[in-house]
């Protein structure tokens, strides 16, 4: 595993931008060289610690990344998402002046206004955990296979994990530092999203949910994300 890039210098945060010095994003990536240089600059703009962690790209996705401003991790091979945000997060937290963490997908599906809300949510209640949901509001529109299987997600981490949820496989999570140090990520692919969830209910942290909007572009359905990954849940659900 190799790391590139350094921790920028920051700027003072505006009202709209929470925690901008005192927050890391984590972001899995795999091969979205044509995404990630935007998401990242984007993102940037209003919260600068950014780590990607790069699991074993093969289309130049880390140089992509690097350049657009983030800190970026390298596996070797590919590992999985889950094990991708376990790294991030373990790099995160050797900044001692972290708050909070914030996973977040690589190919522009997710919103940075969902983010900022969630961490004054979570700086404001002092809750350990802010949950994005898909399903607390009317803006996110999966196409119907997706929501029946994420609703029959939802009723399995419920019934398992003891966590009543809404949407118990939204990518978009705000961690406090006390959380992050505890929850244990051994699920290295698409089953580490129960785990987390099943973590939240054994340590007793405090949880909240917010609504955001997933934004389902023509690039993740071109590249079949969203079916895929309604399978690649349904599979670790019963195998995991």
């Amino acid at each position: 595993m190799s790391e590139t890039g350094a921790t920028p210098a920051i700027e003072p945060a505006p009202a709209s931008d929470p925690g901008r010095s005192s927050t890391w994003f984590v972001i899995p990536l795999f091969n979205e060289a044509a995404v990630i240089g935007d998401v990242v600059r984007s993102l940037r703009e209003r919260y600068p610690l950014v780590v990607c962690v790069d699991d074993g790209s093969t289309d130049g996705s880390a140089r992509v990344a690097q350049e657009a401003g983030a800190l970026v991790v390298r596996h070797p091979y590919n590992m999985g998402q889950g094990a991708a945000l376990k790294t991030g997060i373990d790099c995160a937290l050797r900044d001692p002046a972290m708050e909070q963490i914030v996973t977040f997908d690589a190919d522009g599906q997710h919103q940075v206004d969902d983010a900022a809300a969630m961490i004054a949510v979570r700086r404001t209640e002092g809750v350990d955990v802010v949950l994005g949901s898909r399903f607390l509001d009317s803006r996110t529109r999966p196409g119907l296979v997706k929501r029946l299987v994420l609703r029959g997600a939802i009723w399995y981490s419920n019934l398992t994990s003891g966590v009543r949820l809404t949407d118990a496989h939204n990518g978009l999570r705000v961690l406090g530092r006390a959380a992050a140090e505890q929850i244990v990520i051994e699920q290295n692919r698409m089953a580490h999203a129960s785990e987390i969830v099943e973590e939240i209910g054994r340590l007793e942290l405090s949880v909240r949910e917010h609504p955001v909007h997933i934004l389902y572009t023509d690039y993740s359905r071109a590249k079949g994300q969203s079916v895929l990954n309604s399978v690649n849940i349904v599979i670790d659900m019963l195998f995991r």
